[in-house]
């Protein structure tokens, strides 16, 4: 494995001969995919850009992690393609998984931290994700991702308030019923997180006060 600054000076004379080839293709370090049309194609182009690498630059291509398959199935950089007829950037499976792992470590119930805080934290870390997933263009994943988010800390407000839960929920217009069968609930709070009465008491423009940010632009 290369360093990305020493892959960039090495792997500079591949991509000026897969310009010149006319491949469509893109490159970070000494990880990169090229785009063709047809599993032939790949299959030759594969051939080719191997012995290229070898007799030119000296190097091997990993067959463990080289392969000739669809978009679909490949992904770089936390990116993959969608498997319709025309294809669209979309963030991987694992880039979402890491992001949520991140997000439930700083959002845990057991933290300790305000509110305020705690979106405070967050916020940077969005805004960071945002910045570089933000080029994908199937933004449904993004939007599951908002409503997730909204769930993970209404479930923490849930926690925080405690036995003050049935007064909280008053504070902010919630009916004494609605608020009483929701602070009696044998629920826990991820259950109760998605309840009428906290989508009431803590809509999506309480938070957005708070300073949390939308993965998706309006």
């Amino acid at each position: 494995m290369l360093s990305p600054l020493l892959a960039n000076l090495l792997l500079d004379d591949l991509d000026k001969e897969l310009e010149r080839r006319g491949h469509r293709f893109v490159r970070y370090a000494d990880d990169g995919n090229i785009y063709v049309r047809s599993r032939r194609a790949g299959e030759r182009v594969m051939a080719s850009v191997t012995r290229f690498l070898a007799r030119r630059l000296k190097l091997t291509v990993s067959q463990a992690k080289s392969a000739v398959d669809r978009p679909s199935n490949r992904k770089l950089l936390g990116f993959t393609f969608t498997a319709c007829r025309r294809s669209r950037r979309k963030v991987s499976e694992k880039a979402l998984r890491a992001f949520k792992a991140k997000v439930r470590e700083m959002t845990g119930r057991t933290r300790g931290r305000t509110m305020r805080q705690i979106v405070t934290e967050t916020r940077k870390y969005l805004l960071g994700w945002k910045g570089y997933f933000g080029f994908a263009e199937v933004t449904s994943p993004l939007r599951d991702l908002d409503k997730w988010i909204r769930r993970r800390l209404r479930s923490y407000h849930w926690k925080q308030w405690g036995r003050r839960g049935y007064r909280e929920l008053r504070k902010r217009g919630i009916s004494r019923d609605l608020a009483w069968n929701t602070a009696k609930s044998a629920h826990g709070p991820w259950r109760l997180s998605q309840s009428p009465a906290l989508a009431i008491a803590l809509p999506a423009r309480y938070f957005a006060a708070l300073g949390l940010p939308s993965l998706v632009e309006d």
